[in-house]
């Protein structure tokens, strides 16, 4: 089994990473399901993540994984040179997550927020779990 991304289903930058990661993962190894969803809560009480989390959550091989550590850990099974980015878990996280916090506090003004949770295509409805 692949991982699961737990992501803002009304954040806009949250929408087009999703989008980002659906596209460069060919091989299909992740799942998806907003935070916001029922199931999005029932896995974040399952592994113990706070609801009020303000992180992508990457749940992989048992284990939940937070901020920058999510971000570095999708990006090792991406096509292309995406994989490279994980040379980043060198940084000390103190660092890497101080960076993440920022845009994670900012997004919302940044890149702006949907009434409602992104709807996948037919073609995308596999790769996003359901109740």
């Amino acid at each position: 089994m692949g991982g699961i991304i737990l992501f803002d289903g009304v954040c806009n930058f949250c929408d087009s990473s999703v989008q980002f990661i659906i596209k460069h993962d060919q091989a299909a190894y992740f799942q998806f399901a907003s935070i916001q969803s029922d199931i999005g809560q029932a896995l974040l009480a399952k592994y113990n993540v706070s609801e009020n989390v303000d992180s992508v959550i990457l749940i992989e091989h048992g284990k939940a994984y937070a901020e920058s550590t999510a971000a570095l850990r999708i990006s090792r099974k991406l096509d292309g040179f995406w994989p490279i980015c994980y040379l980043f878990t060198l940084v000390p996280p103190f660092l890497r997550n101080s960076v993440y916090r920022v845009v994670a506090k900012n997004r919302y003004r940044l890149f702006g927020q949907k009434k409602m949770c992104l709807l996948p295509t037919p073609s995308q409805q596999k790769r996003f779990l359901k109740q």
